[in-house]
């Protein structure tokens, strides 16, 4: 494996995404207070802004500047970064040209850009967006359902029953209790070729 051209920005960036899964567990399972959920935004704040640098610097942080973990960490905090919607819809963008150059993951790119619909109020695309509620985590709406489990296969996804049992599964653990609690638990191998992306999608 290459080393990273940036190893200062990925250790940085590792560092920030991995006390951001600390705080976001718990409030991913509404178990923080409100003082404590304003905390978690700050801290996505911070992150955001840090993210901000980096690209405005840089352009999009990938494998070849900040390696594997470098990259995962500043997908990681654009998916984290409610807080600075813009900010979402840049990193979208960029994802959508990294991942066709090698510099990121398919995966990835889909979970940001179903963030970013569901942050527009909009259905989402591929399944990955959930919010807990009394019956655990329930899967936000979604564009014509009859047809996910083909858009997923399309980016790398596995079948969305798959996916779901995994979170329910890992939702019912403590937070941090074992090795698969990490930012991307159905994470495979980017699809080889050119990606191709709905329409509209990279212009977000």
């Amino acid at each position: 494996m290459t080393a990273p051209l940036r190893p200062d920005i990925a250790r940085v960036l590792v560092d920030r995404a991995q006390a951001a899964r600390r705080y976001h567990a718990p409030l991913t399972r509404g178990r923080l207070e409100r003082s404590d959920i304003d905390r978690v935004r700050h801290g996505d704040f911070a992150n955001a802004r840090l993210l901000r640098r980096v690209v405005a610097e840089h352009g999009w942080p990938g494998r070849t500047l900040v390696g594997d973990a470098g990259a995962d960490a500043a997908w990681l905090i654009a998916l984290y970064a409610d807080v600075e919607p813009e900010l979402q819809r840049r990193a979208l963008r960029l994802l959508a040209t990294a991942v066709e150059r090698g510099e990121a993951m398919i995966q990835q790119w889909a979970h940001l850009y179903d963030r970013c619909s569901v942050n527009a109020g909009k259905r989402q695309l591929y399944g990955t967006q959930y919010q807990h509620g009394p019956a655990g985590m329930t899967v936000l709406p979604v564009m014509e359902p009859a047809g996910l489990d083909n858009r997923r296969a399309s980016v790398g996804l596995p079948p969305f029953a798959v996916a779901h049992e995994t979170l329910r599964r890992r939702h019912l653990r403590e937070p941090g209790t074992a090795e698969t609690d990490r930012p991307y638990a159905d994470r495979d191998e980017p699809l080889a070729g050119k990606v191709l992306l709905p329409t509209g999608a990279a212009a977000r």
